[in-house]
């Protein structure tokens, strides 16, 4: 079993390795899809991943649009502060993909529209709605529904 956390065009190297960090933690697989607003061998990033990198299963997308291509058929939960639903409302399958967008600007909004069916949210304040958690955070909380979903694959 297996969860996909998906960074479309990450923009700051220290959410790229928390999130990295984690996946390697969970056994989740990390897609990048570029163009990343750093390099990966950024010191930044590096630091943040520590020295959990060689455990991270990692691919790297040349796009969005050949990522889509290369998982089309996959099941894609997009996150955004736009979402329709819950994050907790959505029963989780194994190889799920967690999709999140640029910190600046999150996933492209023609991309939102149209999948509403597959996008889901954070619940937030009504006075902070128009912002949105840090990304490596947002991840960890949606990731971590979907293995609790699942009964912890693998983790102990």
């Amino acid at each position: 079993m297996a969860m996909h956390v998906v960074l479309v065009e990450p923009e700051i190297p220290p959410n790229t390795g928390n999130v990295a960090r984690t996946c390697a933690a969970t056994d989740t697989v990390l897609h990048l899809v570029k163009p990343l607003g750093f390099n990966i061998d950024d010191k930044s990033v590096l630091r943040a991943g520590l020295d959990y990198w060689p455990y991270v299963k990692l691919e790297v997308h040349e796009s969005l649009s050949e990522f889509l291509e290369q998982y089309a058929g996959r099941r894609m939960w997009l996150v955004s502060t736009q979402g329709k639903q819950y994050y907790t409302d959505v029963e989780y399958r194994d190889e799920d993909m967690l999709l999140f967008g640029r910190e600046t600007r999150g996933l492209p909004r023609d991309f939102l529209a149209e999948h509403p069916d597959r996008s889901i949210r954070i619940p937030m304040s009504a006075s902070t709605r128009l912002r949105s958690f840090n990304l490596a955070n947002s991840a960890n909380i949606v990731l971590f529904e979907g293995l609790r979903q699942l009964g912890f694959p693998g983790l102990k």
